[in-house]
Order: structure tokens, then C-alpha cells, then sequence
């Protein structure tokens, strides 16, 4: 297991324009050549974004994009002709497939927090795919096949312990609270890389929401 700190993250984004981004992955115009990518997952961006702030309309190609609302309201469009508003327990979804354009702005009066998470498709090319699952439940993993992965949300109560799927690969990422995790102890924005996960539980030190990617081998 290796487990990757808050303040470890690379800082992106643009302060001035309201943006502030913590890269847990190599990304843009850093290269971290030891965190290219875990599994299937490339990029896991925890944005801020001040009210009216932003991201312009851009392109994406054969990449799954994962968007977990923490606080805030996030509104989305795409070239697929979708546009929503997102907001904390709902999970968004843009396969970019072949092609697609999106822009993210915070259209709110509040700050807003999110956390976006790449995955590489097992296969490239396909037609764009987007959609909301809205007040996803903790006993219903969210199954991403194309990347043949599964994202499971845990929401756990001051002494609860959960399990961590036994899997070739699991990402684990702290959206709030205290963890311990196999003797580590994590905090906000804190995630663990586990690699052959087997027989491991997590427990809440306090309040705690928990995001745990389990995928499966190459």
C-alpha cells in the first residue's frame, strides 16, 4: 500500500482566475514519472472553484470522467447536448469515447469542491455517454465496465468499519473525516494506492465519507 498525502498533491489551476486544483497524478505540464497512473485511474483533480470561476469549453478523447460534487453545485454542458447542475452526493459521468467537448463552471453563489477522476478505457474510440446518478447509495457500487472498474462510496459513522474490496487494484481517497486504513491513519484529501487488497477494513475515526476505486488486473 502506498499512500499518497494531501499536501503531497502537485497545485495547479490559476489562483487569479479563482482555480485552485490538486493533482494527485502527473498531469498537464507536470510530469511526475512516479504517479503516471494507477490501475486504470490517471487523474484524480481536486478542484476549488470561487463563485462565477471556471473551465472553458475544451476537448476530451478516450478518457471515463468522474465527478464527485463534495460541496457547492457544479453545472456542466457538453457537446452531447446535455447541461445539468451537480451537486454533493450525486455522481457525474462523461465518457469522452471518440470525442466530446465539456465545459465545468461554478454558476453558484458558494465556493465549490469537487473531485474529478480519469479512467482509461479498456477499449478506445465508442460514441460520448454522459449521465447523473443522483443520491448514489453506499450499497450500490457504481459499475464503470468500459475501465473495468467499480467506484464504491462508503459514508461511515464514528467507529464504523468497512471493508475494502479484495481486488488487483484499489484506489482509496478520503473526501472527508479520519481513516485508518491498514495502521495508516488518513485525512481529508489523503488516498492510498493498494495493490493485491485482500482481507483489509477501514475505520472511521469520525464522521467520514470514502471513495474506494476497485479494478480489476490488466
Amino acid at each position: 500500500m502506498h499512500v499518497r498525502r494531501a499536501h503531497e498533491r502537485y497545485q495547479g489551476g490559476d489562483p487569479a482566475a479563482g482555480i485552485e486544483t490538486r493533482h494527485a497524478f502527473s498531469f498537464g505540464p507536470h510530469y511526475d514519472p512516479d504517479h503516471l497512473r494507477f490501475g486504470q485511474v490517471i487523474a484524480c483533480n481536486e478542484e476549488h472553484l470561487a463563485p462565477g470561476a471556471g473551465f472553458d469549453e475544451h476537448p476530451h478523447s478516450h478518457t471515463e470522467i468522474v465527478t464527485w460534487v463534495v460541496s457547492g453545485e457544479l453545472t456542466h454542458r457538453d457537446s452531447t447536448g446535455r447541461e445539468s447542475v451537480v451537486r454533493p452526493g450525486d455522481l457525474q459521468r462523461l465518457s469522452a469515447a471518440s470525442g466530446v467537448r465539456h465545459m465545468e463552471r461554478n454558476a453558484g453563489p458558494e465556493p465549490l469542491t469537487f473531485l474529478q477522476m480519469w479512467l482509461a478505457p479498456l477499449q478506445p474510440g465508442g460514441d460520448p455517454f454522459y449521465e447523473i446518478v443522483h443520491g448514489i447509495a453506499d450499497s450500490t457500487p457504481y459499475a464503470l465496465p468500459e475501465a473495468g472498474a467499480m467506484l464504491h462510496v462508503r459514508r461511515l459513522a464514528a467507529g464504523e468499519r468497512t471493508a475494502i474490496p479484495d481486488a488487483a487494484y484499489v484506489y482509496a481517497h478520503v473526501v472527508r473525516g479520519d481513516i485508518r486504513l491498514d495502521g495508516e491513519e488518513l485525512g481529508p484529501g489523503d488516498a492510498a494506492r493498494i495493490t493485491d487488497a485482500e482481507d483489509i477494513e477501514a475505520v472511521a475515526e469520525t464522521a467520514s465519507e470514502l471513495l474506494l476505486w476497485e479494478m480489476r488486473g490488466a
